[in-house]
C-alpha cells in the first residue's frame, strides 16, 4: 500500500502540494483532468482551493477526488 495523503495545498497554477504520512512531499497537476467531467468545476479557482484531506486522499466541496495511489505514483518529488 501507498502512503496516504496527511496534508494538501492548492497552488494557483493548478498543481497540489501534497504531503504524505510517510514525510514525502510531492506536487499533483491537476490540469490535464479540467476538462474531464466533474473535474470541470475546478476551473473555478475558488472551488479549486476549497480542496482538503480526506480519508488518506483529498475531495472537493462537491465529491470531486483523486485515488491516494494515483497522488503518490503520479506525483512528483519536491
Amino acid at each position: 500500500m501507498n502512503p496516504r495523503v496527511k496534508d494538501v495545498k492548492p497552488n494557483a497554477d493548478y498543481m497540489l502540494t501534497l504531503v504524505f504520512d510517510n514525510g514525502e512531499r510531492k506536487v499533483f497537476d491537476v490540469k490535464p483532468y479540467l476538462d474531464k467531467g466533474v473535474f470541470q468545476e475546478l476551473k473555478d479557482l475558488k472551488v479549486f482551493n476549497a480542496v482538503r484531506p480526506f480519508l488518506g486522499s483529498i475531495e472537493w466541496p462537491h465529491g470531486q477526488d483523486f485515488c491516494p495511489d494515483t497522488l503518490y505514483l503520479d506525483g512528483k518529488s519536491v
